[in-house]
This record gives structure tokens, C-alpha cells and sequence, in this order.
């Protein structure tokens, strides 16, 4: 896949075109560089034929601040970034909580918190019997998100039966209640990669690591939630 040269400050601009949802604005800048080089470096999917079944998956389950999201898939041209200036407007397709049957690009509509990676069990399932070999399945949550019982179905599930599935967890230290040796604890019988979410070059190489027999962890730490 070709590399853009689009700055991260390029994309910070675009997602500053959004406004009305600035509650949520750390949720989606801690997802920014993950997110740019995941759909500029590791994807195989088409802007221009979204819809091809053998294309890789995205699913954002950390869906209540998506402005990163719709931002990289802006520059990414799954839709005008003109969109931009009116996310969360009564007629707009980009509303605070993405939705699959309006926006070119977005896999699943999210918001909720806790059901995106029970989801991409689900679809590494599909595509395991399909034959699509090849199509990779990747799920990006945070880890307050981990807080909900679901998320823990679906690790000992897609352990238990090796899917090859990748978990993005973004650690801002956003969660409540924590948990016993860390993030990567609650994953047991996963591949686990502790990278800097902001360290373009690692996040590329955690992302771009192929298990065919494992699900796989990327623990991407950014710097702490305030407020």
C-alpha cells in the first residue's frame, strides 16, 4: 500500500473542522495515530470499491468520539472532507455516533461501549468460512471500554478457538477500575505488542505483524485522559 506524506497536523486540522461534540474531543485525538497510519499503511481496503468482499475490516468500537475517524477517512477520499464542517448537523451523514448505512467506509454503527470487539469475532468467523483467507480483521477499543462484561466473552472466545483477529486497545487511563498486571492481563492467550500510540513506525509494525493461529493485542499507550 502507498504511504501518504499527510502530516498528523494535516489531520488534526481536518478533525478541528468538527465541532459540537468537543466532550468527546480526547477520546478522538488519542485515537489519531493509530488510526492515519492503520488506513495508510495497513489496510487493504478501496476507498473507491468499499465494498469488495476480500477487503480487511475496521470496526470502531470505541465509537462515541469518532472526528479522528471521520477525518482519516476523509483524507483517505471515502467521502468529501466538505462532510467535515457539518458533523453532527440535522441532515448530516456524519453523526456523533457513525453510522454503517450512511457513511462510505464504516463497517458496523457504534456508540455504545463493549459490543465492537464481540462483533469482530463474529466477522473473523464469517470470514474464516467464507475462505476469505486472506482478510484481516481489526478492532480498535479503549480501555475504559474493557469495563464491560462483553469484551470478556469475546477474548476467551476468540482464544479458545485461535481466530486471527487483532485488538487495538488505546490506553489513556481512561478506566475506573483498572485491572490486576495491566491491559495486557485480560487478554491471556493472545499475542500481546506494548507499542507508543503516537511512534508511527511502531504502531505500523504491531499492526502490520501477521498471526494466522492467534488473536493478537496492540496495547497503544498515549498520553493520560485529563479531565
Amino acid at each position: 500500500m502507498t504511504v501518504t506524506a499527510l502530516p498528523t497536523d494535516a489531520i488534526r486540522a481536518m478533525v478541528r473542522r468538527m465541532s459540537g461534540d468537543e466532550k468527546h474531543a480526547p477520546s478522538s485525538y488519542s485515537t489519531l495515530d493509530v488510526l492515519w497510519v492503520l488506513y495508510d499503511r495497513v489496510l487493504r481496503i478501496d476507498p473507491r470499491k468499499p465494498d469488495e468482499p476480500d477487503r480487511d475490516r475496521f470496526l470502531l468500537s470505541k465509537g462515541h468520539g469518532p472526528a479522528a475517524y471521520y477525518a482519516v477517512l476523509a483524507a483517505k477520499g471515502f467521502f468529501p472532507p466538505d462532510w467535515l464542517d457539518d458533523m453532527g448537523g440535522w441532515d448530516s451523514p456524519l453523526g456523533n455516533h457513525p453510522d454503517r448505512l450512511r457513511v462510505p467506509g464504516v463497517e458496523i454503527g457504534t456508540g455504545s461501549l463493549g459490543h465492537g470487539l464481540g462483533i469482530g469475532v463474529g466477522v473473523a468467523h464469517g470470514l474464516r468460512a467464507q475462505g476469505y483467507a486472506d482478510s484481516r480483521v481489526f478492532v480498535l477499543l479503549g480501555d475504559a471500554e474493557l469495563d464491560e462484561g462483553s469484551n470478556h466473552e469475546a477474548i476467551a472466545y476468540a482464544a479458545a478457538v485461535r481466530l486471527p483477529l487483532t485488538a487495538i486497545v488505546i490506553d489513556n487511563q481512561s478506566a475506573t477500575h483498572g485491572w490486576p498486571g495491566g491491559i495486557a492481563a485480560r487478554f491471556p492467550g493472545w499475542i500481546i505488542s506494548v507499542i507508543d500510540g503516537r511512534n508511527h513506525e511502531q504502531i505500523e509494525y504491531a499492526l502490520a505483524k501477521r498471526h494466522h493461529d492467534r488473536p493478537n493485542l496492540v496495547v497503544a499507550t498515549v498520553e493520560p485522559k485529563r479531565g
